[in-house]
């Protein structure tokens, strides 16, 4: 019977030994104190908070906040939090405090702060409120006006980028039709670093309605120039075609489309190209900054005409939905003569 007996002696100091080393539940912490919020620019949302008063001395703190819907999730040292939020409706943020970073522990009771829309009718705010980059040279948003709003409203539109000393008015306010626009001023360099996103506010010079706030990532909604023909040839069959990009933009940073349309065949043919590099002998003459594309198989003695169009792609971009207008068409080739019989 001494076996039986040495193996529950075994079993019993395994268990003392791994019941030895578990870590004791982290004892829950109190409440952050002093949670507050404030705005600035137009849609830079901070809020700040307070350590918890008694929490225990061997506690390094870390503080956990979320919104109300547990989306965007942090667990950070510092005792505030920013973002950029378009105040069009209620934001809550919860925060508590815990001693690690670990989601697993259980936080503080979560205390929570929220900020509401400016006042006004939400049906007066305008509706629709769109902005699109164009070549990164200057900013153009749309608006549509809101349901309970007068048809003689005078709008305004402000704009704030982390580049601005300060909240900028767009002077320049136009109606599109239905739709009314503003265009300003914001330049990127091809080589700079700017990748600030830009808040937008659009209200009316009376007080009247509510503001509608839009916020535009710099990585989006861009919408470039439509690229320059320099060239086209032919070549053992073979149609080739050169052109130069818009200003400000790599070329590994566009998507492209050739249209060809060949008049006596009366075919048209849209060509979808996602790298156009001049490394072939037959494309002659200085080809730096230049873009090539040989489109297969056309016939010298019709006319085809070419037109190419270029958008971003998600290479460098995070959208590439915006195509740019359709270059300036360029022809090739004989236009085939009638003959009477």
């Amino acid at each position: 019977m001494e076996r039986p007996a040495r193996l529950y002696g075994l079993w019993a100091l395994l268990f003392c030994a791994g019941g030895g080393g578990l870590a004791a539940p982290a004892e829950t912490q109190p409440p952050v104190t002093n949670l507050s919020v404030s705005v600035e620019n137009l849609c830079t949302v901070t809020w700040t908070w307070n350590p918890p008063e008694g929490a225990s001395p061997n506690c390094s703190l870390w503080y956990l906040s979320h919104f109300g819907n547990k989306q965007d999730k942090k667990i950070t040292p510092e005792t505030h939090r920013s973002e950029e939020v378009p105040l069009n409706e209620r934001i809550c943020l919860q925060v508590g405090s815990q001693c690690s970073t670990n989601e697993s522990e259980k936080p503080s009771i979560l205390v929570e702060k929220c900020i509401s829309p400016p006042e006004g009718d939400p049906e007066s705010a305008v509706t629709e409120l769109q902005c699109v980059w164009h070549n990164l040279r200057y900013m153009k948003c749309t608006w549509l006006p809101g349901r309970n709003t007068s048809p003689d409203t005078n709008y305004t539109l402000y704009y704030w980028h982390s580049s601005l000393g300060q909240i900028l008015q767009c002077e320049n306010i136009y109606r599109e039709d239905q739709h009314i626009a503003c265009s300003f001023a914001l330049t990127k360099v091809k080589d700079s670093n700017f990748d600030s996103s830009v808040q937008i506010m659009v209200k009316d010079n009376a007080g009247k309605i509510r503001p509608a706030f839009s916020i535009v990532p710099s990585s989006s909604h861009v919408k470039p120039d439509p690229p320059h023909i320099k060239s086209l040839s032919f070549q053992n069959g073979d149609l080739y075609v050169q052109w130069k990009n818009p200003q400000n933009f790599y070329s590994r940073c566009l998507s492209y489309q050739v249209e060809v349309n060949n008049t006596q065949a009366k075919t048209h043919d849209i060509f979808y190209v996602e790298e156009a590099k001049c490394q072939n002998s037959e494309f002659e003459g200085n080809l730096e900054g230049m873009i090539c594309f040989m489109v297969p198989g056309v016939l010298p003695d019709t006319l085809n005409t070419v037109r190419i169009r270029v958008k971003t792609n998600k290479l460098c971009y995070e959208d590439d939905k915006l195509w740019s207008n359709w270059s300036q068409a360029m022809s090739i080739g004989k236009r085939a003569v009638p003959t009477a019989y």
